[in-house]
This record gives structure tokens, C-alpha cells and sequence, in this order.
């Protein structure tokens, strides 16, 4: 960034999405040639302005992938795109990305206003301006005040501030961040979750986020891709990929889910068992394996199969543990097939239920939906 730039630590009204378009084309890394890859031959096309969350299971791919994108790792093969030039092979202050740690990597001997200002000095902005431009990013993550403090006399949620308002203070097109949260506990993490929301919302930039937490993932993405092995499996909005997963990796990994273990029959029928059940809307046909997912807020609980009503689809289950959650309870349940699962009750409901006790679970047709392995 020249000296002469006018950039603002918040040059974008709230709604705007001026942010870098980032393509993945064809991506991979290798390690080694015995090895499987790390990334294998993935395609992705970021948004301007879309929060997209990298979500898996420890090395499932997604911080390579991540650290590919911001330029510390280089790619085997393939391209990354930002804005339609390849920068594939740019090193990484080149690239003028954002990016937040989970260790938060601040200086200890540089107050937080120094800290913040780190950037703009490597960029040679003047002084007035770099002044200006730290005094709008510590307001912007409500730290005002705070500039003079060193990195040791803040809260572990405080540093984490300071490290998004230097990643944030150079006007960058995208922000990265490699789970930044996981260091911090449940609740100082929901607070900064919605801080992080806010300031997308404010900002407008792309923020490509790695997690292994799929609630977080939810909570603040418009896009999740789902890795596994290298791959990307799955890649949808949350609410898609929640209520209708492809597969029963997506299923039991995006949440808690009943997984059914079956085969879909002609006419709209799946066999589980001894029982025949009614399918509804599109179905996996054609797939080797496949499964009835049921997720635990659609199943309902009866203590008899005269009880069930008509229409639904049943399967009898054993109460195995009651959790109590304020506003519901969780009931784990094993079913027939000694498979496992659970239901999502609201309070006072249902009465004299206890670990031991024989139930049928059930639901309607539309509520579950068949994916293949």
C-alpha cells in the first residue's frame, strides 16, 4: 500500500459486499508421493463478501487448503484466483490478506495500539494516518481506551480483538481466520462469534473460516464446505447441508442425527427390518448403500404402537439416558438394530420417562431424508 492510499479501517457501509472473489481451481498438495494428499484436486468459488466456513475433522484438509489460500503453504498443483489473477505462486505479504490466528500472535512488548498499527508500518502509511485509521479498528472491536495496554494485561477474548482489529486495519479484500476461538471458553466464544458476525455484516470483506466446531460453523456462515480425506464432500448453506445431507458422513458430522440402515424398495417404500416405511420427495435410488436420517428434533416419542399416529414412520427403541437442558430434554435411544440415537424434547413432554423404559420413536415421512453412504 502506497503512502499516498486514503484507504478507512471501515470503508464499506453495512449490507455493502465489496470483498475479493477467491477461486480454488483444481487444487492440490502433496507431501509425499506415498503419501494420500493432504488437498485432493478441489474446486471452490468464494464470493465477494461471503462468510464460507472450512469445516472437518483433524486433517480432513481444511488448513492446508487455508493455509494454501493465504500463501504459507504452496500448492502441489492447481490454481488459487483472487479477483481473476492467478496468485497461486505470490508469496504471502503479496497477496494483502488478512489473517487471525488461534494463538492470537501478538508482540508481548508492543502496546495494543502498536500491535494494531503493525501492518500499516510494514506499508509505510504515515504517521496521522496509521494514527487514524488504529483508532477506528480498536473502536470497531470496542476497544476504545485500550490502545496504551500491553497484550498481558488483557483477557484471553481482549487479544483476540486485537488480533481482528490489526487484521482488519489495512483495508484488507479478504480475512482468513484458523480457528480463532478454540482457545476460549463456551461462553466468551458465543460472545465473540457474535462479534465476528457483526463485523462481516459491517466490513463487507470475504471471510473464509477454518473450524472443526460444527455449532460455530453454523452459527455464523453463509456457506460451509465440509472436508473429508482431502476432500471437499459437501458445500451448501447450513441450513441445506442441516436438513438435507447427502450422504451419512455430512449427517453425522453436521450434528446429531437417527441413522437407519436399510434399503429403498419400488414405490416409494424403504425396508429397515421387519417394517416397511413411507418415503417422501427426492430419494438416493440407484446409490449401493444407503440410510434414513431422521434428525433428533423431528423424532417424537410414544410408549405404544397403538399411539403412533397414522401416516408416520415407527421404529421401537430402548430409553438408554434423559439429559435435562433447561428448555429440553435429550433422550439417547437404542434402537432394533442395536444402532444408536436420540430425541430433542420440549419440557413436560413426555411424563414418566426414565432410562430402561420401551418406547417408539416416530416421525413423518417428510422429516427424514434418505442419503447414501
Amino acid at each position: 500500500m502506497s503512502s499516498s492510499t486514503k484507504q478507512r479501517a471501515v470503508p464499506h457501509t453495512p449490507g455493502t459486499r465489496a470483498g475479493g472473489r477467491v477461486e480454488l481451481v483444481d487444487l492440490c498438495k502433496r507431501y509425499g508421493s506415498a503419501e494420500p494428499p493432504a488437498v485432493d484436486h478441489i474446486a471452490l468459488d468464494i464470493q465477494p463478501g461471503e462468510f464460507i466456513t472450512l469445516l472437518g475433522p483433524s486433517g480432513s484438509g481444511k488448513t492446508t487448503t487455508l493455509n494454501m489460500i493465504v500463501g504459507f503453504t504452496e500448492p502441489t498443483s492447481g490454481r488459487i484466483v483472487l479477483n481473476g489473477r492467478d496468485i497461486s505462486r505470490a508469496p504471502a505479504h503479496k497477496r494483502n490478506f488478512g489473517m487471525v490466528f488461534q494463538n492470537y500472535a501478538l508482540f508481548p512488548h508492543l502496546t495494543v495500539a502498536q500491535n494494531v498499527a503493525f501492518p500499516l508500518r510494514e506499508r509505510k502509511v504515515p504517521a496521522a494516518e496509521t494514527a487514524r485509521r488504529v483508532g477506528e479498528a480498536l473502536r470497531l472491536v470496542d476497544l476504545d481506551g485500550m490502545g496504551e495496554r500491553r497484550p498481558h494485561e488483557l483477557s484471553g477474548g481482549q487479544q483476540q480483538r486485537v488480533a481482528l482489529a490489526r487484521a482488519v486495519v489495512f483495508s484488507p479484500s479478504v480475512l482468513l481466520l484458523d480457528e480463532p476461538l478454540s482457545a476460549l471458553d463456551r461462553k466468551l466464544r458465543q460472545s465473540l462469534q457474535r462479534e465476528i458476525k457483526r463485523l462481516h455484516n459491517e466490513l463487507g470483506l470475504t471471510f473464509v473460516f477454518v473450524t472443526h466446531d460444527q455449532d460455530e460453523a453454523m452459527t455464523l456462515s453463509d456457506r460451509i464446505a465440509i472436508f473429508d480425506r482431502g476432500r471437499i464432500v459437501a458445500l451448501g448453506t447450513p441450513a441445506d447441508l442441516y436438513h438435507r445431507p447427502t450422504t451419512q458422513f455430512v449427517a453425522r458430522f453436521l450434528g446429531e442425527s437417527n441413522v437407519f440402515a436399510g434399503r429403498y424398495l419400488a414405490g416409494d417404500v424403504y425396508e429397515w427390518l421387519d417394517r416397511k416405511w413411507a418415503v417422501r420427495g427426492p430419494t438416493a435410488a440407484g446409490t449401493e448403500q444407503q440410510a434414513v436420517v431422521v434428525r433428533p428434533e423431528r423424532m417424537n416419542i410414544a410408549f405404544d404402537e397403538g399411539s403412533v399416529p397414522a401416516g408416520s414412520n415407527a421404529a421401537p427403541a430402548t430409553v438408554t439416558d434423559i439429559s435435562f437442558y433447561g428448555t429440553y430434554y435429550r433422550l439417547e435411544l437404542a434402537f432394533a438394530d442395536d444402532s444408536v440415537g436420540c430425541a430433542v424434547l420440549p419440557v413436560g413432554a413426555p411424563a414418566a420417562v426414565e432410562p430402561g423404559t420401551r418406547v417408539v420413536a416416530h416421525w413423518r415421512p417428510e422429516s427424514q431424508v434418505l442419503v447414501s453412504e
